[in-house]
């Protein structure tokens, strides 16, 4: 050969190459040639079309997206040209192995390929922008240049077929199919042509978007973009990038396409449904099949995923084989040198030659790569996708179940509210999942057969070893799944009543400082915690069993298949025959350890169908159409109703009903005769709640119209019972309910019409209802009585003020429109009830049905409802009323009276009537109400309301601290983030740092020996794993080229002894793996348990002793997400995480260490795809993070509305407001699902991604490795890593993004733990106290000052007093007067900076906190007692005898009470003690006080929550049991102290009076004698 090639188009080595002697056509060369005129046509034309056209072209047709795909063919044509590009790959290919067989360079082989693989790449691009930018005339250039192509390749291929060119010959092939190829491209535009009609026909066709592209609001673009966005998540870039300038937000997210909102498939899925239905309907056991229903609906997209997932796992394969060839290919390199060939112009290749060139197969290798991630990242979205779907429709389908269910299932529990919860939060979720791992359930069989008939293929019989191996430890990973998931329900029942332990000792936290029993509860939340600990154990041992499988069976199985081997074959296995099956070992560990959970989650989802079918197919609530009689109208707007006696109707004696047309009117069947005057009559019915027997019997009543109708009687006489039946929500087993239509007035109509469109044919109209047991929606006060009525300032008003809620609203962080209901702020219950009346009165409905509105009200209250409310607002409105009470002092205010006892009418009639008629009965009710009344007198001293306004005030007063809370709870980034002028970029880069603070936190408290003990086993391990591959590839390349450097075990003598030495080193070095595998998994685990614990600890210690005003400003929601959100993360999340990091990253970091030691210029690659990493997981992260947020945000609402719905069923349906409900729940169901899918592209976005980098790496490692090969073990070894790789690089980012998000929660603990402790030591040494301190009970109060926060106003200023011992000392004042801090000030709860308390001649800032509190004994305002026993309540620390209690809970008058409970003493106290009265848990608290015997009792308005009978036992008591100890009483009712030694009266922080009452009151002008007047 000459030193200088000479390039020229048809080579230079033959003269005959230019010869057209026999025509041009004979000539190869000049074939080539003509090929490349397409190719340049092509490039010519459209260049500039695509450089100029831009500016011009876009502003024809707007679209809001640019992404509207709407030519014909789009995605075939998409396919073929990918296939076309391939086809040309293979061509470059072929003619550049071809020219390496030649002397001199031939250009036409291989040059027209490459110009043919750019105009193709050009024509893709053109295409798209043409398509993107609706301009389809210029699609003409393509047309032609397929015309061209097509008949350039024909000539070429008739040629190739004159010269009889073989088929096995590879060029031949190739042409063939490009032919194939041409052709239909060609038909796909003619297509374009036929269908757009842009050429040649007069009226080209008109086109508009689709619904979800004219829509700005969609921004969920992947089923709308072209197929290499959908395959690379292109479109998502804008969203994460942006994530790093501003956090995504919903508005970012924008909507849910149609096709994927819960409405879409829920109709979809609802079809099936009903399908299956009336397949069954008349074979009477047999129950349709969710399971065909859901293939019916989303059978389709499964099926597409799987496909996808069957090329993905046959594309896999491709790496172990194309590693085999390489190396093979590596080997034989030095036998064959290049023969050169004789016919010069016509070197033809068969595909067998072509695969031998080790170039070729890494090009292969990588492109097989980066289809094979294509394809499984597609199968897992599109199962995602299908399972998000899924979710949305079953949602739904619950939803509209649930609005249906009879009220009587839900009442008699076949159907509880947790089921419902279990089906909303558990079951479709697990519908879900199993969706997602569907095609996982018949890939895996396929994958794993695969496997093994490869190996086999590659290794004979040994590798059945080696797949036994496998096959037989896997049951052994099923087995322990199903530990895992039996010790993590263990766990779950003992954090719950942790949870419930924690939550008591919150809530009574004041209790328990006071009386300085913090850690006799703190010791018991710890037991708990204890067993929490030992079952977290099992939990952790049986993960770390799991990672440990995983990690140890690959090592075992080529461990027993190598081994195998070498005895059998007589030889080791050659290096491409032992890093092909090393690979494909690694590739058949993933589907049998995944297997084991798919398995699983194939049996739960089993069981959830189960469980939904069950709901399904429960009982619904009756057809409403017979309720309007026979009359089926649709409304007609009735006049005003006009009664039949317009303004002759006197309030307090309504007309009277003659008995004898009554009786008349109830034989007539069901014709209406007096039409007008009743809205609602029920004829001879009987109504069950679904058990068969009559709960309402012979019902025949009947309601006036525009008139107040009251019903009354016993408890449990049926009262609820039978509005519900009228409201149609009991079963009815005879009798007719009819619902007269003259009522139905104007203004209600339209209300109707406006909302029930659908609801409108032939069922009743809407009734306002207030139910016996109050429900608040999750929403404003606001919304909760305007209840989607529109809002009408006046109205709301009137209502507001009629319910007296106004200085209730006031009280509200922010009026009314604070949230309230079950997450927003707790209401007592009798807010609550006004609330609900007043939503009631708010609605414009005709009838309004009242169930006890007055139960949980004071007098005065009722009083004020009844008089502004019932009487003046409803009466003005016309509207009927029909009112359930027990309050017969409204008697005489009602106009029809309905009496019932035990489920039967007893009389119906006005007053008047009754009391003509049924003497007995009327004398009954006199009695009653006289006792009501006296009741009445009591009750005006004892104000329930101001009461209930005053707790709340107390849960709501420091307004400025809930702002403050917040700012903690968001941790230190935001504080940061908060200084003035603080530029954005230092916020996002906030954003971006990982917590590595926390994260040395978290890892410090497992504590240093386990931390460095699993840093040096994590690391030992993966140095072992390498050690192991690198001496297989040491041992297998021995045998190829003995003259490369000796090992230790080659040096040995003879064949079989260096064997045997070479397996016993492989031995020793695998079992050293397996070992150092199950150290790591255990350290980890056990680390994790460690910190998990001395978090726990840490936290509880440091919150129980902290200052009580922590507890005042601190919402107890927050404390207590501490100790369940954040530390089941820390317990159960963080070390899986942790583990999982730690292990991929460390993978990586071994295979690039390996890679770079087989082909050092591997490095030189790195650092691009370094950078290039770095900056993919830097920008994931941050987007991740917010999704994560804005999936876990959107959860809580929609589980939220479930369990809210199920609870208002009643409400809902009276006031008929089903569609609005369920409209909400659609809206929040698409919400939660597009951040979820969000969440899910975004991992998409990562993993191909990540995947595409790890074929890069591959493709450079083997380019690498190839043209500077090491020997053929190592290069193995290189590229066997570089295969692993791609698996594992998504896993190290993915990790990192949760385990940030999961370092929040550690981050939270940690901003309580820096908080503030009471200071616990005094100055005086214990032994200095007498034993018995406090004896006397003498009190100086020196010049005392007192604030609650060194940065806070003092609350006392100055105050000097002296108690005498035993004297019983009254203190009064209005509300904030400083009573109550003067009463906290003695147990030191709050911050005394001046002055000094000295009780019995000891200073209290001296003496240790615990010693003083347990020496002083007080009874707070609110009783509180734990849950436990009636023993415990009263001596927690177990001191005192039986006698003891006996006697304390004698002068508490509660002996004869607690000896008629069972078990005495033991009896057990429910928690909150709520099943007690409160007037018997404030004696409960006073004989808790008693029990403790000290000199000093602190009555802190013990009496204002207690009757007045109760209140006069505690006067007794304290002034007989507690004579001779001294007694500070802080009065709530001044009449209370009148009896006192003394009266000390308080204003704004001083003293303002200080004697006796006597001398008090004989001041006329006195602070304290107008106090007692005011209280008269």
């Amino acid at each position: 050969m000459r030193e200088v090639m000479e390039i020229a188009f048809c080579g230079t080595d033959n003269s005959s190459a230019y010869d057209i002697s026999g025509g041009f056509l004979r000539n190869v060369c000049f074939l080539d040639a003509l090929n490349l005129v397409p190719h340049v046509f092509l490039l010519f034309i459209t260049f500039p079309i695509l450089f100029i056209g831009w500016g011009t072209q876009s502003s024809k047709v707007q679209i809001h997206h640019n992404t509207w795909l709407h030519f014909p063919g789009h995605n075939l044509r998409w396919i073929l040209t990918f296939t076309l590009l391939f086809v040309h790959v293979c061509e470059i290919g072929e003619g550049i192995v071809s020219d390496t067989h030649l002397k001199s360079r031939h250009l036409h082989l291989f040059l027209p390929a490459i110009m043919g693989f750019v105009a193709a790449t050009t024509s893709i691009v053109y295409y798209h922008n043409i398509e993107t930018s609706n301009f389809p005339k210029l699609l003409l250039a393509l047309f032609l240049y397929w015309v061209m192509a097509f008949v350039t390749k024909t000539i070429k291929l008739v040629r190739y077929c004159q010269d009889e060119v073989p088929l096995a010959q590879l060029r031949f092939c190739i042409t063939g199919i490009m032919v194939v190829l041409y052709g239909l491209l060609m038909a796909v535009e003619i297509n374009v042509i036929r269908v757009r009609r842009y050429v040649f026909f007069t009226n080209p066709q008109k086109v508009k978007p689709p619904e979800d592209l004219q829509d700005l609001g969609v921004r969920f673009l992947q089923p709308f973009v072209n197929l290499v966005s959908k395959a690379t998540y292109w479109w998502m870039n804008t969203l994460i990038i942006s994530a790093h300038k501003k956090p995504i937000d919903l508005k970012a997210i924008g909507k849910l396409p149609i096709a994927m909102r819960a409405l879409t498939n829920y109709v979809s899925l609802k079809d099936a449904y009903e399908e299956q239905k009336k397949k069954v309907a008349d074979e009477p056991n047999h129950i349709p099949s969710i399971w065909l229903a859901m293939y019916r609906a989303f059978g389709r997209p499964i099926l597409l995923s799987s496909m996808f997932r069957y090329l993905a796992d046959l594309l896999g394969f491709a790496g172990p084989l194309c590693i085999s060839g390489i190396v093979d290919s590596l080997n034989n390199s030095d036998d064959n040198t290049s023969k050169p060939y004789n016919d010069l112009t016509k070197p033809y290749l068969t595909s067998h030659d072509f695969l031998k060139t080790a170039y070729v197969l890494a090009i292969l290798l990588f492109l097989a790569l980066i289809l094979q991630r294509t394809f499984l990242q597609a199968s897992y979205y599109v199962a995602i996708e299908t399972g998000i779907n899924l979710r949305g429709a079953l949602l739904a389908m619950i939803y509209n179940k649930m609005l249906r269910l009879s009220t009587s299932n839900l009442s008699m529990g076949e159907m509880t509210l947790g089921q419902i919860n279990n089906l909303v939060a558990i079951e479709t979720n697990q519908l879900m999942w199993f969706l997602f791992l569907c095609p996982n359930l018949w890939a895996m069989p396929v994958q794993i057969i695969m496997g093994v008939i490869l190996l086999y293929h590659l290794l004979g019989k040994s590798a059945l070893v080696g797949a036994a191996v496998i096959v037989l430890l896997a049951p052994i990973q099923y087995f322990i799944a199903t530990k895992l998931a039996e010790a993590q329900k263990s766990t779950l029942d003992y954090s719950t009543e942790r949870l419930k332990k924690t939550n008591e000792i919150l809530k009574g936290i004041k209790l328990l400082k006071l009386y300085a029993w913090e850690h006799i509860f703190c010791r018991s939340v710890e037991d708990t915690r204890m067993k929490e600990l030992t079952s977290l154990k099992t939990f952790a041992l049986y993960t770390s069993l799991s990672i440990f499988m995983n990690a140890a069976i690959p090592i075992a199985a080529v461990l027993a298949t190598f081994v195998t081997h070498t005895y059998s074959e007589e030889h080791p296995p050659s290096p491409a025959q032992a890093f092909a099956s090393l690979s494909l070992f690694h590739i058949l560990v993933t589907p049998l350890f995944l297997l084991s959970t798919v398995v699983r989650f194939a049996v739960k989802a089993v069981i959830s169908v189960q469980k939904l079918n069950e709901f399904l197919i429960s009982d619904e609530i009756g057809d409403d159409s017979w309720r309007n009689g026979d009359s089926a109208l649709t409304y007609e707007s009735c006049k005003k109703h006009t009664g039949l006696h317009p303004k002759a109707i006197n309030r307090r004696h309504p007309i009277r009903h003659h008995l004898d047309s009554c009786e008349q009117t109830l034989r007539i069947p069901s014709r209406h005769i007096d039409i007008d005057d009743f809205a609602i009559k029920v004829t001879n019915g009987y109504f069950s709640w679904g058990s068969g027997l009559a709960t309402l019997s012979n019902i025949n009543i009947r309601i006036p119209t525009g008139q107040m109708t009251m019903i009354v009687g016993q408890v449990g006489c049926g009262k609820s019972s039978l509005l519900l039946a009228i409201l149609g929500e009991m079963q009815t087993l005879d009798g007719k309910v009819h619902w007269s239509r003259a009522n139905e007035t104007d203004s209600s109509f339209e209300a109707s019409r406006r909302y029930y469109r659908d609801s409108l044919t032939g069922s009743r109209y809407t009734v306002a209802y207030a139910a016996q047991k109050p429900w608040l929606l999750n929403a404003t006060v606001e919304e909760n009585i305007t209840f989607g009525s529109p809002f009408n300032k006046q109205r709301y008003k009137a209502v507001t003020d009629a319910c007296s809620l106004q200085p209730d609203i006031d009280l509200l962080p922010f009026g009314d429109q604070t949230e309230i209901g079950e997450r927003g702020i707790n209401l007592s219950g009798g807010q609550r009830q006004r609330i609900c009346v007043a939503r009631a009165l708010y609605q414009n409905t005709n009838l309004v049905f009242l169930d006890d509105p007055f139960s949980a009200l004071d007098i005065h209250l009722s009083d004020h409802l009844m008089q502004e409310g019932i009487l003046k607002f409803l009466k003005d409105d016309k509207r009927t009323l029909v009112l359930v009470t027990h309050k017969l002092q409204y008697l005489p205010h009602a106009d029809w009276i309905i009496a019932m006892k035990d489920g039967s009418v007893l009389r119906e009639g006005t007053l008047k009537d009754i009391q003509n008629n049924d003497v007995e009965l009327y004398e009954h009710w006199k009695t009653l109400m006289n006792r009501q009344d006296q009741e009445l007198e009591k009750d005006m001293e004892a104000d329930q309301t101001t009461l209930e306004r005053k707790t709340l005030r107390r849960a709501m007063y420091p307004r400025e601290s809930k702002a403050q809370l917040e700012d903690e709870d968001e941790g230190e980034e935001e504080e940061e983030e908060e200084d003035e002028d603080d530029t954005m970029s230092t916020a996002m880069r906030l954003r971006t740092k990982m917590p590595w603070k926390t994260c040395w936190r978290y890892l410090t408290s497992g504590g240093f020996f386990l931390l460095s003990l699993m840093i040096i086993s994590k690391l030992l391990k993966h140095s072992v794993i390498v050690a192991i591959d690198y001496w297989l590839a040491q041992w297998t390349s021995k045998n190829q080229n003995q003259t490369q450097n000796q090992t230790f075990c080659s040096k040995e003598g003879s064949i079989e002894e260096s064997k045997n030495c070479y397996v016993a080193i492989f031995t020793a070095l695998s079992a050293a793996g397996i070992v150092l595998c199950l150290v790591t998994s255990l350290t980890v685990e056990w680390m994790g348990l460690m910190a998990a614990k001395n978090l726990h600890h840490n936290l509880l210690n440091k919150i129980i002793l902290g200052p009580i005003r922590f507890f005042d400003t601190t919402p107890l929601g927050l404390i207590l997400n501490r100790f369940s959100a954040d530390t089941n993360i820390i317990d159960q999340h963080i070390p899986p995480t942790l583990e999982s990091l730690t292990r991929s990253t460390l993978l990586c970091l071994s295979a690039i260490g390996m890679i770079s030691y087989a082909t050092p210029y591997f490095l030189l690659a790195l650092v691009p795809l370094g950078i290039a990493f770095y900056f993919i997981q830097k920008y994931f992260r941050v987007a991740s993070k917010d999704l994560q947020e804005l999936d876990d945000s959107t959860q809580l609402p929609l589980l939220c509305h479930f369990s809210e719905t199920a609870e208002g069923l009643t409400t809902i349906r009276a006031f008929r407001h089903e569609a609005r409900f369920k409209q909400r729940m659609l809206e929040l169901t698409d919400t939660n699902n597009i951040a979820y899918l969000f969440l899910s592209a975004a991992n998409r976005w990562l993993e191909v991604r990540t995947d595409y980098l790890g074929a890069f790496i591959v493709l450079t490692a083997a380019v690498a490795s190839i043209t500077h090969g090491p020997t053929s073990g190592i290069m193995g070894l290189g590229l066997l890593y570089a295969l692993t790789i791609t698996n594992y690089l998504n896993w190290v980012v993915r990790n990192l993004a949760d385990l940030e998000v999961q370092m929040g929660a550690v981050k939270k603990v940690n901003s309580f733990l820096n908080m503030e402790s009471e200071n616990y030591e005094g100055t005086m040494d214990v032994s200095q106290v007498p034993k018995d301190w406090p004896q006397e009970g003498e009190i100086k109060i020196d010049n005392l000052c007192v604030r609650y926060e060194n940065n806070l106003k003092p609350v006392l200023k100055h105050v000097k007093a002296y108690i005498k011992p035993g004297q019983k000392v009254g203190i009064c004042g209005r509300t904030g007067s400083g009573k109550s801090s003067l009463s906290l000030a003695f147990f030191r709860m709050v911050d005394i900076f001046d002055g000094k308390i000295v009780i019995d001649g000891i200073d209290i800032s001296k003496l240790p906190l615990h010693m003083l509190r347990s020496r002083l004994s007080i009874i707070l305002q609110d009783p509180i007692l734990f849950s436990g026993s009636i023993r415990f309540n009263l001596d927690p620390e177990c001191k005192c005898t039986d006698d003891t209690l006996w006697e304390a809970l004698e002068i508490a008058q509660l002996k004869n009470m607690v000896k008629s409970l069972p078990g005495g003493l033991d009896a057990v106290v429910t928690e909150g003690g709520e099943n007690f009265s409160v007037g018997q848990r404030q004696l409960f608290c006073l004989a808790r006080a008693f029990v403790r015997k000290s000199s000093i009792l602190i009555m802190d308005e013990a009496t204002a929550s207690i009757d007045m009978a109760t209140e006069n036992i505690l006067q007794k008591v304290v002034m007989t049991a507690f004579a001779d100890r001294t007694v500070v009483i802080i009065a709530h009712r001044v009449h209370t102290i009148l009896t006192a030694d003394l009266v000390i009266v308080m204003k704004r922080g001083n003293i303002l009076e200080y004697d006796t009452p006597e001398h008090l009151l004989a001041q006329e002008d006195g602070i304290f004698a107008s106090f007692v007047r005011a209280d008269m």
